[in-house]
């Protein structure tokens, strides 16, 4: 996953809203957003990771919700055994509170490559960084994370915040394929706004945009998701797939409530 754009009790009819593009060389073999038929009464709504067995983003009925970056930064070489896809199955699986299981993660944040981790439920955000050690109790707000830290001046996350705003400021309802249509904004940044994390500048700018289609590396967006949880307890949750040229293909939508 590498871009995450999130309002979390931004909204008193919305409590939390979400947008987020998942980024993978196209090799990686994944399966798409369903239905766990492994989890008990079906609970976990998740694509999953068919090389390691996790996923990088779920919710569940009750709305106990996950999702995972990695960090880019160059300098971070070492391997690590552990995929950071457990993370966020481990907690979707289990009944800690968010707090409770982002507090537990701390004794191990050496066991993984860098991540940034997001838990939680209906009623509370968590924000995990094992390369800072941080834990974090996110308080109301629109938020954006990609591939560095939560609320990086990056383009992409500024331009995704700014946009959810006003989705969430519309009198319009937000809706998933509003939502999803955001997520396919392949507009590269200026080069005098790129971040800087030590990837070359031509590569930093093919992965500027929300949207990515990086042919030559053999990587890009495979899948967009949207989350709209309602505060009558209704959930909404729509996946829209991507093939190895940037086109749409399947295309998923559920509606589940506790």
């Amino acid at each position: 996953m590498c871009l995450i754009i999130f309002a979390h009790h931004a909204s008193a009819q919305y409590p939390f809203v979400l947008a987020a593009n998942r980024d993978e060389f196209y090799q990686r073999p994944s399966q798409q957003a369903a239905l766990w038929s492994d989890s008990p009464n079906s609970q976990i709504l998740a694509g999953k990771d068919l090389q390691a067995g996790g996923t990088w983003l779920g919710i569940t009925r009750n709305g106990r919700f996950a999702a995972v970056t990695n960090i880019r930064d160059p300098a971070l070489t070492e391997q690590k055994t552990k995929s950071r896809g457990e993370l966020t199955l481990n907690y979707l699986r289990g009944r800690q509170s968010p707090k409770q299981y982002s507090e537990s993660l701390i004794p191990n944040f050496d066991d993984y490559a860098g991540y940034n981790l997001l838990i939680g439920d209906r009623k509370v955000l968590y924000y995990v960084n094992n390369h800072e050690q941080k834990v974090s109790k996110l308080e109301p707000g629109v938020y954006g994370l990609s591939n560095g830290l939560l609320n990086s001046s990056w383009p992409k996350i500024n331009k995704g915040r700014q946009t959810l705003q006003k989705i969430l400021d519309s009198e319009l309802e937000p809706s998933i394929d509003l939502l999803l249509n955001m997520m396919y904004d392949q507009t590269p940044a200026a080069d005098a706004d790129l971040p800087t994390t030590g990837l070359p500048q031509a590569l930093e700018r093919s992965l500027s945009s929300a949207f990515i289609h990086h042919p030559g590396r053999q990587y890009g967006t495979l899948c967009s998701t949207a989350i709209i949880v309602e505060h009558e307890g209704g959930l909404r949750f729509g996946e829209q797939n991507f093939d190895e040229s940037g086109l749409g293909t399947e295309c998923h939508f559920f509606q589940l409530g506790e």
